[in-house]
């Protein structure tokens, strides 16, 4: 299910939940699909289950995954996982913005950005 890279310099939790997000937006995890327990994954992946448990919590958090308790953990609705994602955008975008002003980024440089941005999909 998942691959972690060890020469990957990003933590493993942010790996598995990078992971996570590309299956559940790809749709290889449907909507409201099982995803394995914490300690199922945890053995799998031979890591340690707070791991596990720390990229769910996040996934959780930003609305990618659902826990019910007793039953586990099930990946997000299309539009629970598009509120949480563009929340998440969001957050990253207003510090990023925040930084450049800091670094003296006018209003109109900001906005011709933006505005440049808006009808390119990379």
């Amino acid at each position: 299910m998942l691959a972690i890279n060890y020469r990957d310099p990003r933590p493993v939790y942010e790996q598995i939940m990078a992971e996570l997000r590309r299956m559940i937006i790809s749709g290889v995890l449907a909507p409201d699909e099982r995803l394995p327990s914490v300690r199922e994954l945890a053995g799998q992946l031979a890591i340690n289950p707070n791991t596990i448990q720390r990229a769910y919590r996040e996934l959780e958090q930003s609305g990618y995954i659902y826990s019910v308790a007793g039953k586990g953990s099930f990946a997000g609705a299309r539009q629970e996982v598009d509120a949480g994602r563009r929340e998440a955008l969001l957050r990253t975008l207003r510090e990023t913005v925040r930084e450049l002003r800091w670094l003296g980024l006018g209003d109109e440089e900001l906005i011709g950005c933006l505005t440049e941005q808006g009808g390119k999909t990379e």
